[in-house]
C-alpha cells in the first residue's frame, strides 16, 4: 500500500504523519483556510510540502484525480453531514476512488454510548490536546451540539450528526464494501461503552468464491469452530438427548429436556399458517429438528442454514433415516450473508442462534431481503434484559466470546425500522423463566450423567470442556435469576 488520500486533511496532522511514514500522500479539504493552515503546517513540521486540493466529498472525482490504495477519513469527519443522501454520496465517491483491493478507514465518536449510557470520556484531549475540555451541550438522535473549552477560557461550539455505529457499517455495507472490521479506540476487541471512537477499516476487494472460516465474521468463526469440536457435538447430542438443541419451554422441574425443547417448536409452529407451499428458511439449523417437525408436520419445504459441518452432517444423516432429503435442504453458511434470493422464502425461523453474531443488524437486514412480502419471522433468542449493562454480563459474555448480547428493546427497535410489524400483541412473547429452567435442568442433567463415570458424558467429553461449561451454565442460571437476562418468542410480521 503506497497512495492515500486524505479526504479530510484540517490542520494537516494526518497528511504529515502520513509523509512521514513514507507514504504517497494527497490532502483534500472542503475549507481553503484548513488547506491553506494545512500546508503550512506542513513546511513548519519537517518541510513536507502538502499536495493540496479543495474538493467536496459528494464530487470528490471530479475534483481529485487518480485512484488510491487507501482513503482516509479521520478526525470524526464524516458526522458534519447531516443528510442520508450525502452520506450516500460521499461514501460512493470514497468507493469509486479506491484500486480494486483500496481500503476505506473512517472513524467516530461513540455516539452509541451517549446516546443510550450518557457522555463520558477517559480521552478528553483526543484530537484537540490535553488541555481542551470536550462535552456535548445538547445531545439527541438527529443532533450532537459539542462544546470545546480551551485553556485560554474561549469556547467554540459544534454541531454534528451523531452516527450509530452499525448505520455507518451499513451505509457502507449498501454502497459496496465487502468487508468491514470495527475497533474501538484502535483495539480489536472491546466493549461497546468502553471505546470514545470507532474506527471502521472497509475493503473494496470483492473475492469470488470465497471458502470456509474467510467468508464468516470473527463472532460467526468462533461460533463455527464451537460447535465443530467433538466435545460440543458429543455433548449436545448426549445431554440434551434429542434433536432439538434449544432452550425448552417446561412443565416441571424434572421433565426431560428433549420434551421441553419439542414443545418449544410446536408453540412456534402453532403461531404460523404452514402448509405444503410454504417455504421456511431456518436458521442456525443446528442437528435440524425443528427442520424435520416442519417437514413431517406440515409438509413444508425447509432450507436449515448452519455454520457447522459436523452438525450439518449429522442433520443430513437424519434426514435420509426419516426420508426427508427431499424436503429439507441443508446449507452450509452464515446468517450474516444468507445464501438465498431476495423475496424467496414464506418464514424465517430461528432458535437461539443471532445471539452468535457479532453483527445482529446484519442479521435481521439479510432476513428482511430474503422474505417475500406478508412474510414472517418468527425466532427465539438468549438476550439481555432491557437496560442490563454489558459490565455485569461480561461472565456471559466471555463464555459465548461476544461483546454484546441483543435485547428485546434491540429487536423491537430493529425490526420496526426494517418495516416488520408484530404479527400478534407486540410481538413478543417473554418466558424469562424457562431459561432459568432449561439451563439449570442442563447443568443438572450434565452432573448425572458426570457422575456416571467413563460411561457416561466424561467417556465422551473432554473434561476441560465439562468444567467451562459447568461453571457457563451457572452464569446463565444467575443471569436468569437476578433478572439481567431473559428469552421468549419473538414473532413479527414484514
Amino acid at each position: 500500500m503506497k497512495s492515500v488520500l486524505d479526504v479530510a486533511t484540517g490542520t494537516g496532522f494526518h497528511s504529515v504523519r502520513l509523509l512521514e511514514a513514507g507514504f504517497d500522500a494527497v490532502s483534500a479539504d472542503g475549507s481553503a483556510d484548513m488547506l491553506s493552515k494545512a500546508f503550512k503546517n506542513g513546511m513548519e513540521n519537517g518541510s513536507h510540502i502538502l499536495r493540496v486540493v479543495q474538493a467536496d466529498w459528494r464530487w470528490l472525482n471530479r475534483d481529485v484525480h487518480g485512484e488510491y490504495d487507501a482513503i482516509v477519513c479521520l478526525g470524526n469527519s464524516f458526522t458534519h453531514l447531516f443528510s442520508e443522501r450525502d452520506r450516500r454520496k460521499a461514501l460512493a465517491e470514497f468507493y469509486a476512488m479506491l484500486k480494486h483491493d483500496g481500503v476505506l478507514i473512517l472513524d467516530q465518536r461513540n455516539y452509541d454510548a451517549m446516546l443510550d449510557r450518557g457522555f463520558s470520556s477517559k480521552h478528553t484531549y483526543y484530537y484537540c490536546g490535553e488541555d481542551v475540555a470536550v462535552e456535548p451541550e445538547y445531545l439527541d438522535e438527529g443532533l450532537c451540539r459539542m462544546r470545546y473549552n480551551f485553556s485560554d477560557n474561549s469556547v467554540y461550539h459544534l454541531n454534528m450528526f451523531p452516527l450509530r455505529k452499525d448505520y455507518t457499517r451499513r451505509l457502507m455495507s449498501d454502497v459496496g464494501f465487502q468487508h468491514i472490521e470495527t475497533y474501538g479506540d484502535f483495539q480489536h476487541t472491546y466493549r461497546e461503552e468502553q471505546p470514545d471512537f470507532f474506527v471502521h477499516v472497509a475493503e473494496k476487494e470483492y473475492r469470488m468464491d470465497e471458502e470456509g472460516g474467510g467468508a464468516y465474521s470473527a463472532a460467526v468463526s468462533t461460533a463455527r469452530t464451537y460447535y465443530n469440536s467433538s466435545d460440543a457435538d458429543e455433548f449436545y447430542a448426549s445431554v440434551w438427548g434429542g434433536e432439538d438443541i434449544h432452550i425448552g419451554l417446561y412443565e416441571s422441574s424434572e421433565e426431560p429436556i428433549a420434551d421441553a425443547s419439542r414443545r418449544t417448536v410446536q408453540r412456534m409452529a402453532e403461531k404460523l399458517d404452514l402448509d405444503e407451499s410454504s417455504v421456511v428458511l431456518d436458521l442456525g439449523a443446528g442437528f435440524g429438528g425443528s427442520a424435520r417437525y416442519v417437514a413431517e408436520t406440515y409438509g413444508s419445504h425447509v432450507i436449515a442454514l448452519n455454520l457447522s459441518e459436523v452438525e450439518n452432517q449429522r442433520n443430513r444423516e437424519l434426514n435420509a433415516q426419516r426420508g426427508l432429503t427431499d424436503k429439507i435442504e441443508v446449507v452450509d453458511g452464515s446468517f450474516e450473508s444468507i445464501p438465498c434470493s431476495d423475496d424467496s422464502v414464506d418464514v424465517v425461523w430461528s432458535q437461539d442462534a443471532f445471539l452468535h453474531s457479532g453483527n445482529r443488524t446484519r442479521v435481521l437486514e439479510e432476513v428482511a431481503r430474503v422474505l417475500r412480502p406478508g412474510g414472517q419471522l418468527v425466532f427465539t433468542d438468549p438476550m439481555a434484559a432491557d437496560g442490563t449493562s454489558t459490565a455485569v454480563l461480561e461472565p456471559i459474555l466471555q463464555r459465548i466470546h461476544l461483546d454484546t448480547m441483543g435485547s428485546p428493546g434491540f429487536y423491537r427497535r430493529e425490526l420496526t425500522r426494517l418495516g416488520f410489524s408484530p404479527a400478534d400483541g407486540d410481538g413478543f412473547e417473554e418466558h424469562r423463566e424457562q431459561l432459568v429452567n432449561h439451563y439449570g435442568r442442563v447443568l443438572q442433567e450434565t452432573e448425572r450423567q458426570e457422575a456416571q463415570g467413563k460411561d457416561g458424558i466424561a467417556g465422551k467429553v473432554s473434561s476441560e470442556y465439562l468444567t467451562n461449561m459447568k461453571k457457563g451454565l451457572g452464569h446463565w442460571v444467575n443471569g436468569g435469576n437476578k433478572r439481567q437476562l431473559t428469552w421468549g418468542i419473538f414473532h413479527f410480521k414484514l
